[in-house]
């Protein structure tokens, strides 16, 4: 009998065969259920979700209205979810496009089901007026500009663009100190070169000039009121600009320091 040889790579590459891991089987009917269940819960999943998408049919607007209009609204929430349903609808851009409406301060768009949207507005409040034309709140944001009709009492505040926010803070500080006196600003003006001019209601102007404005002011309520209060119907305005005490000018033309 012919006896066979073997190689040794050959030995080694059997050995390595027989003691090498099986793989496991694939168990693919396991797999085929496993698709053919997350097959039918997505299905399930749409089917549901075109059923809860329907068309929006009611709007519903809330909120204390002075100056914005819920017919106007109501008219903006039409254009927005026109074709949209109410889970497919993108409540941020509704929102921002009632928050375009002049006067309108913040807004809240909410689902209300089964088909159907809830919208509350918070109207801003006017601090005061801007220059010609426009308003700004208690923050000092400039909401709305190109204006003809303005609410009663408030005070015209003018100041060079972006100063908006430091001149609304400096009549709103001034105002609450004048209050237990009995003034009112009516104008408050930042030119500018930086000086400061306020007017008030009894026809009396008080200039601050452009610098250490808040020790002036200071110095016009501890010094100078009392005159004011005295005698408001003869001045004409306070010159709080000297370095020492302060200019008083008359109205019959003459001044005194």
């Amino acid at each position: 009998m012919r006896k066979l040889v073997m190689s040794k790579r050959s030995r080694n590459r059997i050995k390595a065969r027989e003691t090498a891991p099986k793989r496991p089987l694939v168990p693919w009917r396991l797999v085929g259920r496993v698709l053919a269940i997350g097959g039918a819960a997505l299905a399930t999943l749409i089917v549901v979700f075109w059923a809860l998408d329907q068309p929006i049919r009611t709007v519903q607007v809330t909120g204390r209205f002075q100056h914005v209009s819920p017919a106007a609204i109501e008219r903006i929430v039409a254009r927005q979810v026109r074709g949209q349903g109410l889970l497919t609808v993108d409540l941020a851009a509704v929102s921002r496009a009632i928050h375009a409406l002049p006067w309108v301060d913040a807004v809240s768009v909410e689902r209300e089901w089964p088909n159907g949207l809830s919208v509350l507005v918070v109207e801003q409040v006017a601090a005061a007026r801007w220059d010609a034309d426009g308003l700004v709140n208690a923050s000092g944001a400039l909401f709305a500009t190109g204006l003809s009709d303005f609410p009663a009492g408030l005070a015209r505040l003018s100041g060079p663009e972006g100063s908006e926010a430091e001149v609304t803070a400096h009549y709103l500080a001034m105002q609450r100190r004048m209050a237990p006196a009995g003034l009112t600003i009516t104008a408050l003006r930042l030119d500018a070169r930086g000086a400061w001019q306020l007017h008030l209601a009894n026809g009396i102007t008080v200039r601050l000039g452009r610098s250490q404005v808040d020790e002036r002011f200071d110095e016009f309520m501890t010094a100078a009121l009392r005159i004011v209060e005295q005698r408001a119907g003869d001045i004409s305005y306070v010159d709080m600009r000297y370095t020492n005490g302060f200019a008083i000018g008359w109205k019959s033309g003459a001044s005194h320091a």
